[in-house]
């Protein structure tokens, strides 16, 4: 179902979507909102799957979520997703886009370095100078053209961007206008219907540049959190670490319980404390569904290209390193903590929590 150009990593999702996106708009009964191309039970279906057409999940966490984000987007006010690290914010935003308006395309990349150009308008300067202020010389932020053409339009990373950036978009989400007066005073881009603004933000670069009240108050917050279902995350790491490794033409042996392992090292580790409500200490490292993916990717990799294809305890525990164990001196502490407590009596009932123990303790005593 998913398609994938084979010069490309990571293609955009209506392209990786595409025959789900066609399938859903020719069964598509339900009522649009002004400007998309899908009606809001369609984007759900897309989003959280559809077993009678063979929509396959994408987002997993909090369906209800996915349901405030599109009555959010059939508003008047934007949508703005926050979390941790790792929780899908991106990704969710880009699914969004690309069903609503067909194209995720439309995105402007939060940093220290965005300046008015990439919100509003900049100029094409040989034009300029040869034609003078022309609306072919103009050049449009993916925020115009979201508004000329009725899309979705995606400001990833919104708290990393300087105030005086973010300030730009209060009159884009409260007037859904903007003027060009170098056009003269009436040259005017007005928003066609189906246009809103997805902003994310890190939780963890609260301070950054912290968002004002006025900005605020345009946008519903929702705040999307880790997976705290073990089977969701389990689901999840399988589809993803299967995708890669479909792509590259990779096969190995994965066993359910060396993912289970890694999906719990994960789960304690995050909560702060097992599942038989063991006290832990929280690594400060993010431990977020997608870095657990990273580290199933890698140790099947690793397995492939340096072992025997055989995805074992120890493959996780080699990997685990560059995920919790960086700068931070706590948080070796903390690991070795879980490892001496935890671990280590686990292991004296698992061959794969044995391995896993083995390859941490290397680590251990190198760090």
């Amino acid at each position: 179902m998913e398609q994938r150009n084979a010069l490309q990593l990571r293609p955009s999702a209506e392209a990786r979507f595409s025959d789900e996106l066609a399938a859903l708009k020719a069964s598509d009964q339900g009522r649009r909102p002004p400007g998309w191309a899908l009606s809001a039970r369609a984007v759900r279906s897309f989003i959280l799957g559809d077993s009678k057409l063979a929509i396959r999940r994408k987002f997993y966490g909090d369906d209800a979520l996915v349901e405030r984000a599109l009555v959010a987007l059939m508003s008047e006010q934007g949508l703005m997703l926050v979390g941790e690290p790792g929780t899908a914010k991106s990704m969710l935003s880009e699914l969004l886009a690309a069903a609503i308006s067909g194209s995720s395309m439309l995105t402007v990349q939060g940093s220290t370095g965005v300046t008015e150009d990439h919100v509003r308008y900049g100029w094409n300067y040989a034009l300029l100078i040869a034609e003078g202020p022309t609306p072919r010389a103009l050049v449009p932020s993916p925020v115009m053209e979201a508004m000329r053409l009725g899309r979705v339009v995606r400001v990833e990373e919104l708290t990393r961007c300087p105030p005086e950036i973010q300030d730009v978009l209060i009159s884009v989400l409260s007037e859904k206008v903007m003027t060009v007066p170098e056009l003269g005073e009436s040259a005017s881009v007005y928003a066609a219907p189906g246009f809103s603004v997805i902003g994310t933000a890190n939780l963890r670069d609260r301070g950054v540049h912290e968002m004002s009240s006025a900005l605020k108050r345009r946008f519903n917050f929702e705040t999307v959190v880790p997976l705290t279902d073990p089977a969701l995350e389990i689901e999840l790491i399988r589809q993803e670490v299967g995708k890669r490794l479909g792509q590259a033409e990779i096969s190995v042996n994965f066993p359910d319980e060396v993912t289970d392992l890694l999906v719990t090292t994960f789960q304690d580790l995050r909560r702060g404390q097992t599942k038989d409500h063991v006290p832990l200490s929280k690594p400060s490292a993010v431990m977020s569904t997608a870095e657990a993916v990273n580290i199933a990717h890698a140790a099947a990799l690793e397995a492939a290209f340096l072992g025997n294809g055989d995805v074992g305890g120890a493959h996780i525990g080699r990997q685990l390193q560059g995920v919790i164990v960086k700068d931070n001196a706590e948080d070796v502490k903390k690991v070795r903590a879980y490892v001496d407590h935890i671990v280590k009596e686990r292991a004296r009932r698992s061959k794969v929590w044995a391995d896993f123990l083995g390859a941490v303790k290397a680590m251990k005593d190198e760090s």
